[in-house]
This record gives structure tokens, sequence and C-alpha cells, in this order.
């Protein structure tokens, strides 16, 4: 119920004093960006002042703006790489940052195909567990009552490794999952969790899912939202029940688990939950045994309230698939986060997917924003981009976000393309609008034209002893497979007829493809099943000229076509499709390791 306070906030009635005070947050930072951001930058480069990284551009102690913006570079990854490498390497020097750095956070960006390597210091986690802690007061205001049920998140932990130095590398998720702030949470029933933490924490994924599920099943009706970080995610485990339904239903029915959870911690976790229940188990089997799966989400769980997923940028393909398992229930996006840095959250989490807008939280970063123009040139040492302030910002322009943090990026490009929506006081709200020079993404990986390229390349070398070439190609993510793989298609030139390439080498050329495409793929194929395998489309002599025709229809000038490395667009997609004469597919998985390559 809400409350009468003196803290009612302008974002609408607040369900509790608690969620009043974290309302009244969101309107103090937001009023006051300008001078928050002022005063975070100032935070940031007094407490870095001595680390290597800032010494050497003299800043001579000022922590203002202008010195800051007239000294300091804007970076890349590869900019700070021998730094980072460094500090892998276990140098404990101040190098970036004036406290130690306590692990590195995993990005799904790559550079030479392994995942970059994002420095963080301990206090950042605090940090990240005050965003998380606005999510359900401002969720509150919109969806009634959540604290009289449950949510069934279904959330994982990844791999792990050990850099040279012997710190930690890992997902920004499963740092955050491992922590205190976490696994010692105090009980709220805004955050209450079908899943125990056993399940959550179990490193295997089979034994994590299979349990999450369970726990689901058995609380069915407590369950009054659903949800995963990636919308890929969640269809995933709808695969899964699919998959595994008999098998869950009979331990539902005996209250006796499954033999092959053998983690030892989640089998004695799963003893005091489960208990024999044949009418649960009999309604679940006639729901799992009908033809049709639309809108299995609310049959199995009728009180769910909405889905708690991302669905921007590159997820937004899955909506229709969701839409189809939950019968429309609403989607929610409710914060904007990465490894390097969690950036804000939606203040208006059951807008429609097309609608979503994050309002950056000025207390996270120190934030700037390059004016995205795709055509230009771009920016050298001696033509340097004129960066705008957070509240400077123009409504309808986009932009690619430049953070400078506490654990010790300084005007780093994050990659992410934003625009501009409108402001809340004066903290303006970005649509995501897409990951920079990404072509493909299925689940977190993120494949751009030069991987695709390469990989192409490589994997045409197994072509030449047939006298055969690849002539062009294009690809795209499908996603209405679970788990979604990519497709490439090939015209191929065949010189000599008598000797084309079989099924088989064809087979051979989709792992090759996947052999040259980066780690955080090769990981989602091999360890966390989120990809399928890669398929190669062969398709008639002459197609790519009918996709060139096709575009000069449309308004596109012969002088300045070119072939689309991916492509999105139903007509398209229907011509392609209509001129394959033969599909093939990985026969194995790629080769990956939790190593690092050194």
């Amino acid at each position: 119920m809400a409350v009468d306070s003196a803290l009612s906030s302008p974002l609408g009635p607040p369900a509790s004093e608690k969620d009043a005070k974290a309302l009244q947050f969101i309107e103090e930072m937001t009023r006051n960006a300008d001078p928050v951001q002022e005063r975070v930058l100032a935070e940031i480069l007094t407490q870095n002042s001595q680390t290597e990284y800032l010494r050497k551009f003299k800043l001579n102690h000022e922590t203002d703006r202008d010195t800051f913006k007239s000294k300091l570079p804007v970076i890349t990854y590869d900019d700070i790489q021998p730094e980072i490498q460094r500090i892998a390497n276990g140098d404990r020097s101040a190098i970036l940052s004036a406290r130690p750095i306590s692990e590195f956070l995993t990005s799904s960006g790559t550079s030479a195909g392994e995942r970059k390597l994002m420095p963080t210091i301990k206090e950042e986690l605090d940090r990240r567990q005050l965003l998380y802690s606005l999510l359900m007061p401002v969720m509150n205001l919109y969806v009634p009552d959540l604290d009289k049920g449950k949510g069934l998140y279904f959330l994982f932990v990844k791999s792990e490794t050990r850099t040279a130095g012997g710190l930690l590398a890992r997902p920004v998720l499963t740092s955050y999952y491992k922590s205190d702030h976490f696994k010692t949470r105090p009980y709220d029933p805004y955050n209450a969790y079908t899943s125990p933490n056993e399940a959550i924490l179990c490193p295997d994924s089979f034994q994590s899912m299979y349990t999450q599920m369970l726990c689901g099943l058995q609380e069915r009706q407590q369950v009054l939202r659903v949800g995963a970080v990636f919308a890929s995610g969640l269809l995933r485990t709808i695969r899964f029940l699919q998959l595994n339904w008999e098998q869950l239903t009979q331990d539902i029915e005996t209250g006796s688990l499954n033999r092959k959870i053998t983690d030892p911690s989640l089998r004695e976790c799963m003893a005091k939950i489960l208990k024999p229940n044949p009418e649960l188990a009999e309604f679940v089997r006639q729901e799992c045994s009908q033809e049709s799966w639309e809108r299995i989400i609310t049959r199995i769980w009728p009180n769910t309230k909405y889905l708690d997923v991302i669905v921007t940028g590159a997820m937004a393909q899955y909506i229709p698939t969701l839409d189809y398992y939950s019968g429309g229930l609403p989607l929610a996006c409710t914060m904007y986060a990465s490894s390097e840095c969690y950036f804000g959250l939606n203040l208006n989490p059951m807008c429609k997917p097309s609608e979503v807008s994050y309002t950056i939280m000025p207390n996270m970063a120190y934030f700037e924003f390059l004016p995205h123009e795709p055509n230009s040139a771009g920016f050298t040492r001696d033509s340097p981009p004129k960066l705008v302030d957070l509240v400077d910002v123009e409504v309808g322009k986009e932009y690619e976000l430049v953070i400078t943090t506490y654990a010790g990026l300084c005007r780093y490009r994050v990659g992410d393309i934003l625009r501009v929506t409108g402001f809340h006081n004066s903290a303006p709200q970005f649509h995501f609008v897409r990951r920079k020079n990404v072509l493909l993404s299925i689940d977190s990986d993120k494949t751009d034209e030069a991987e695709l390229q390469k990989a192409v390349e490589n994997a045409s070398q197994l072509l030449r002893e047939f006298n055969t070439s690849v002539v062009e190609y294009t690809s795209y993510a499908e996603t209405k497979t679970i788990p979604g793989h990519y497709v490439i298609y090939w015209e191929l030139l065949v010189k000599d007829s008598a000797n084309s390439p079989s099924e088989e080498v064809l087979n051979q050329c989709c792992l090759q493809m996947e052999e040259s495409l980066n780690s955080v793929y090769r990981q989602g194929r091999v360890a966390d099943n989120s990809i399928g395998p890669l398929e190669i489309r062969v398709v008639k002599n002459g197609t790519f000229e009918e996709l060139m025709d096709y575009a000069i229809s449309r308004g596109a000038s012969i002088n300045q076509y070119k072939v689309p490395r991916c492509v999105n667009f139903t007509p398209i997609m229907e011509l392609l499709d209509s001129r394959v004469v033969s599909a093939h597919f990985s026969p194995a998985l790629p080769h990956w390791t939790r190593d690092r390559r050194r």
C-alpha cells in the first residue's frame, strides 16, 4: 500500500518508507545532475591523481572539467591494453587506479578475439548495489503487491579464470552473485526469489537450470514475475523445459531429485524443498505434453504480471517469440549496465519495448557523449572530437557513450550508440540503439564485420583444392530456433563441376568459421549452450546480382551499392531463402577453454 509520507515522490506514490527514500534519491540526483557530475569527476581525479596513467598527462592536481578535457585523450580498449596486461600479469603499482584492483570483469566485447578485461575496485560493488536498490521502488509504482509472492528468475554464474598475476577474471554478474552483497542479502519481500542461492551459484549450467526450474514449478502459484538477464536466456529456459519436463514431473511426483544433480550442496538444499506432489506433477505433465506451447508461461505460472528481461538492442529480435510463449505479457527492461560501469535505470519499466529509455544516474561515473555521425571521417589526435556533457545532450540526437570511472578508466569509449529521448529533471534519458560495429548477436556474443570477413576467408581456404571460391556472402542471426544460430549465405564460383566441394567439406567450412570467431561466441557454443551450430546456406549463382537489382529498385545508387554483410529485411531474406540450393551445419563444437590466451 502506498504511504502518505513527507517523502512522497514526483514519480508517484511510494509503496513504503524505504521506497520513498529511494525515489527521493533519484529525484535529488537527477535534479542536480550537473553539480553531481562535477563532484564525481573531482572525486575520481583526486582519488587517482598519483596513478601512473594520470601523472603522464600533467594535470597538476587540477580537477575541473576544462583542464581534464584539454589534457586527456578519448581512448579505446586497445589504447590501455598494455597497462591492463601489466596489471593482469601481477604489477600491483598504481597504474590506472590508486585503489587496489580487486578483480577483472570480463566484457562481452572482445579484443584480438579474447574478452576484454575491465579493472574494478571493491567500492564499485557498493555503487552497483545502490543502483540495484532503486529498481523495485520504481517497479512498485507500476505493479502493485509484488511483496505478496516471488520472482522466478533464472540467474547463472559463468566460468571464471585467474590472470597470470592471480587476479580473478569473470563476468560482472558472476562477480555480483558471488559477493556478500548478494549471498548474504537481508530478506526483502519485494526481492524474494524461488531459486535458492545454491542453485544460482552452482557452476554446472544443467544442474543450475534444472533445480531453478524445479523450484519454479514447485512454487508456481507464488510466482508473480519471470525473468532472466537477456531475452535469449529466458527462451533457453523454455526450451529446457520442453526437453526435460518428463524428468522434472517425475521428481515432483516422487519428491526425489534426479540423479544427474550431483552437486552435494545442491542436493542437500533441494532435499529440504522437494516434497512429493502428484497433483502438481500431473498438472505440469498435462500442460507440457500439449502440442501447442503458446502462452505456456501463463499456463504454468498463472499469476505472472510481467517478464523481466532485456529486450533492447539485439535482443529485440526475440520479442515475438516471448509474446508467443507468454501471451503478450508486459516486457520490463529495468536497468542499463555493462562490465565497464552501471549507467542508469528505466523510470517507466512497463512501457513498450520500442519506447524503453534509460535515465542516466549521474553519481555512477563521469559521463561524456561523442556525437555519432556514421558518415563522418572520424577523428585523430590532431583533430580531437568535441564531447558533450551529460546535461548538454540534445533530444533526438545520437551519441556514443564515453565514461570516466572510479576504477581508473578515463574518457573510455564504451561503444554503445544511444539516442536522447528526453529528460527527467536535468538528467537525460536514452534509448539504446545498438553496439557500435556489431553485425551479429544471438546472446552476449558480438561479431563485427571484420571478424565475419576473417572467418569467411579462413573457411574459404578449404575450398581451394576444389578450385572453388566464395564470390559473395551475407549473414543474419536466426532466432526462431532455440538456441539461435548464425546463418551465412554463400554464393560460390565452382570452376570445375566434376570436382565441386562435398557436403562434408562445406560442413567443415562451418566449423572453420566458428573456430575463427571470438572467444565469447565459442563459449556460447561450448560451455553455455546459448548458440546453436553455425549454418552456411549456398545460394544459386546470380543471387547477389538479384539482391543488388532489388536494392536499386528501392532507390539505392548503383554506383554506391555495397552488399550488406548482415540482412534482416523480410523481402531480402525471402529472396535469399528462395535461392538456397544446399544448407550445411557445423558438425562439431569449436575449441574453447576457460584459460585466456597468454
